[in-house]
């Protein structure tokens, strides 16, 4: 037998708690773009984390902070299986090493930004996040690359104030929805399969390419000729964000 247990409140105790829970929901609304997930409302800077989901296009996306083996093996997956990826790098990796990243874009794919130094900006005060992605700016700009316009945050820790600087800045806040965290170097076919069932259409996959992942290359083996073959379309983050202009609407 169900039990249910109702514990009764006065009346204005009731309206108390229906005023906390709104302002709690409201604080964390998570807006649809034509099936675009933003954060925060539409008059609000807002955070894309996924595109549009009435189309199969997905955006596969690397971060990397340091180190300067591991990224060939994944520029080498990508060239094979033809697949066109968007790498979010630090100033400071930029700035070591600028073959590598004339590499990536040699091989036509996008290159975004984590700021200069890789430190989470939820530690810092807002001025030291302004000064960070100035200085990131001033050292892309240096090494050619002035037209950077997208930003995801270290280790994708931000709100609301860091968004708004970073529009003030020019910049476009890049998150993402299926992490399969291989970073962690949890197994080769942990990370493959929980790619494979996670993706769904207007996804931005969260992987990695610094010195750190030991797995990830050969994941890739079998997760882009893979989501290849369920009809998926592998597009820059870019493309992406063109797809997501519509009226938002509250995702529930």
């Amino acid at each position: 037998m169900e039990h249910f247990y109702v514990v009764r409140f006065n009346k204005w105790k009731r309206w108390l708690i229906v005023f906390i829970f709104a302002l709690f929901t409201a604080t964390f609304l998570w807006f649809e773009s034509e099936g675009a997930l933003s954060v925060f409302s539409e008059d609000e800077p807002v955070a894309l984390t996924k595109g549009n989901a009435s189309e199969s296009n997905i955006a596969l996306t690397f971060n990397i902070s340091w180190g300067e083996d591991k990224v060939h093996a994944i520029l080498k997956q990508l060239d094979q299986k033809q697949v066109q990826a968007t790498f979010f790098v630090s100033g400071e990796w930029a700035e070591r090493h600028p073959e590598i990243l004339e590499k990536i874009t040699e091989a036509e794919h996008e290159v975004g930004m984590l700021g200069y130094r890789y430190e989470n900006y939820l530690d810092q005060e807002i001025d030291q996040v302004r000064d960070d992605l100035l200085h990131a700016k001033e050292v892309f700009g240096k090494i050619g690359y002035k037209d950077i316009e997208m930003l995801r945050p270290p280790s994708g820790k931000f709100n609301k104030e860091i968004i708004e600087l970073a529009e003030q800045l020019g910049f476009t806040v890049i998150h993402w929805n299926v992490n399969p965290s291989d970073w962690k170097n949890p197994g080769t076919k942990k990370i493959e399969n929980t790619v494979m069932k996670q993706t769904s259409n207007g996804d931005i996959i969260l992987m990695h390419a610094s010195d750190s992942v030991k797995q990830t290359a050969d994941s890739l083996k079998t997760i882009l000729p893979g989501l290849k073959n369920k009809g998926f379309q592998f597009v820059t983050i870019s493309e992406l964000v063109n797809q997501a202009h519509a009226k938002s609407k509250i995702v529930e």
